[in-house]
């Protein structure tokens, strides 16, 4: 079985490499004395027994075996076929979750599927057999659907036109809104609906003329199916565009849009746009991102039913934090500074980190969802006081949060969950949680080879660059059936993340359970300039950080 950017390590033992290969950093860590990640290890090894003996009815005796011969039921073909992808949620007009899944039972078809009326009950498609919800703007895609109500607005992955459905007429079809352009030529994504004039506002990329260099705008897409108009663009210039917002009245949109050569972590900047009797955008105004002072990527505009503009960026500590407008003054101000990521990089279209869930006179309150020192946390922020309250649930990896009826959908996974999408019911003060059941789950299945699970472990250490520190996550070997003797020590692969932006996130992921239950050790790393810690340091080598891993590592092992 292959897994990508992996290094296959000889036996965790201090002799295995000479010292004179690594920093001075690194000898200083390796002269520590391993006593020291004792008490992590053994709080590890409890925390790994529980979840073990909890899946088996009885402790049998283990059979000693040496590390890497042991046998596992998590084979290729289990961790191949495990997973369907979770590709957005939503909420429809009665307060049900709306969840886009990828099916590999059906070669990858993505279908819209509706949460039940009554727990217990099946959830239903929504999606006709011949269709697939998909978009392939900006190749990634992501924000390949919209409802308002009962109307839903999709992206059909085959000829890439937006079609209009309506979820309470059953027997009704999917009837296209876009013209067709004899093939996939014009996408589609992260589209809202316009109340106030009655159209779609939506991104598009055109590769009708250089499909190397398509044109990417906003434009507004009517609703109505029987004439079919060519879509009228509201804002273009720029090379790429992402989260069009419209204001409760219709009267301003917000958006983000970049230029070559920056990514949009890089450089973006924010806009309002006024909207005239007629439609058309009459006025402009950067929010964020014009300042020279100020290189910042604000990300995930979003009005509140008051009409107040909030959004994430990192102009002030080198974190996405949350910001407001101040219309009159064109100035923001942070909500709540904190050291932490309140959002992703923006690879793919329709991140939803934060909903307002409350905003009046007494109370302005925003659920969020943030990312620091390798865990997820979910916490309610009062505009107002300017405080934050954590919100305890069993997620230490959130993705995308969406609101319901006084509840939040969260999608969100563990060291022992995989990706799921949970319901949290709050009380109604929106204090405390009074309930959290998983709705949808990636692998229901997986759940059954529990007792093999390796639980990950979160290690932190200093990098040559000061102030700095890079971390990890440590999976020692697990299986209920078998165990190594105690002079073994086990073998150790080491993984490196693709891409400067992205994290390795701790969570359960049966390619490294595959490893952990045959007697490997693994470590998952999170090199300097992963996404999760300060990102104004950039891109790093990873290779000292492996090394310095090893040694860090060489230590646990030790313990183990």
């Amino acid at each position: 079985m292959a897994l990508a950017a992996i290094a296959i390590v000889a036996r965790c033992s201090p002799l295995s490499f000479p010292k004179s290969n690594f920093s001075p950093l690194a000898r200083v860590l390796v002269a520590r004395s391993s006593s020291s990640f004792k008490p992590h290890l053994r709080r590890y090894k409890a925390m790994a027994s529980s979840l073990s003996s909890s899946g088996t009815a009885a402790k049998t005796e283990r059979v000693t075996a040496p590390y890497g011969s042991w046998k596992s039921p998590i084979t290729a073909d289990v961790v191949s076929g495990a997973s369907k992808r979770l590709d957005g949620i939503s909420v429809d007009g009665d307060g049900r979750l709306l969840w886009l899944e990828s099916r590999p039972s059906e070669s990858g078809r993505s279908v819209l599927v509706k949460e039940p009326e009554k727990p217990g009950e099946e959830p239903v498609d929504i999606t006709p057999k011949e269709f697939a919800v998909r978009t392939l703007c900006q190749e990634y895609g992501g924000g390949a659907f919209s409802i308002s109500g009962d109307t839903l607005v999709f992206s059909n992955y085959k000829d890439q036109r937006l079609y209009k459905q309506s979820l309470h007429l059953k027997d009704s079809p999917p009837l296209p809104i876009t013209p067709d352009y004899g093939g996939p030529s014009v996408c589609y994504a992260d589209g809202v609906f316009d109340g106030r004039f009655g159209r779609y506002v939506t991104v598009r990329e055109d590769r009708r003329e250089d499909s190397l260099n398509p044109t990417t705008m906003v434009v507004a897409v009517g609703l109505g199916e029987k004439d079919i108009q060519e879509p009228k663009v509201l804002i273009s210039g720029n090379d790429f565009y992402a989260f069009p917002r419209m204001d409760p009245k219709g009267e301003k949109i917000a958006w983000i849009e970049w230029g070559h050569p920056n990514m949009p972590w890089d450089k973006a900047e924010l806009w309002v746009g006024y909207i005239s009797e007629v439609g058309d955008i009459f006025k402009r105004v950067c929010v964020a991102g014009h300042d020279p002072k100020h290189v910042e990527s604000p990300t995930e505009p979003k009005w509140s039913p008051k009409g107040e503009l909030f959004f994430i960026t990192d102009r002030q500590n080198g974190f996405w934090n949350l910001y407001k407008w101040i219309e009159s003054t064109n100035e923001v101000l942070p909500l709540y500074p904190l050291n932490a990521e309140f959002a992703r990089s923006l690879w793919v279209f329709g991140m939803n980190s934060y909903e307002v869930i409350q905003s009046d006179k007494q109370k302005i309150l925003i659920a969020c969802s943030y990312r620091q020192r390798g865990r997820s946390h979910l916490a309610i922020i009062d505009v107002l006081q300017s405080s934050l309250s954590l919100l305890d649930i069993p997620f230490t990896d959130i993705q995308d949060i969406t609101s319901g009826n006084n509840c939040l959908y969260v999608e969100g996974a563990s060291g022992v969950l995989p990706t799921s999408v949970a319901k949290v019911t709050f009380n109604d003060e929106k204090s405390e949680i009074i309930d959290f059941r998983i709705i949808w789950s990636s692998s229901p299945d997986s759940l059954k080879y529990q007792s093999y699970f390796s639980l990950p472990e979160l290690i932190e250490f200093p990098t040559e660059v000061p102030g700095q520190n890079a971390y990890a996550y440590f999976y020692p070997p697990s299986n209920h059936v078998y165990q190594a003797s105690q002079e073994e020590k086990p073998p150790l692969l080491l993984k490196s993340h693709g891409g400067p932006t992205s994290e390795t996130r701790g969570v359960l992921n049966l390619s490294i359970q595959y490893w952990t239950s045959r007697g490997w050790a693994f470590v998952d790393v999170n090199y300097g300039g992963s996404t999760g810690g300060k990102r104004k340091g950039g891109w790093q080598s990873s290779m000292h950080y492996w090394r310095l891993c090893w040694w860090v590592y060489n230590l646990s092992c030790s313990s183990i």
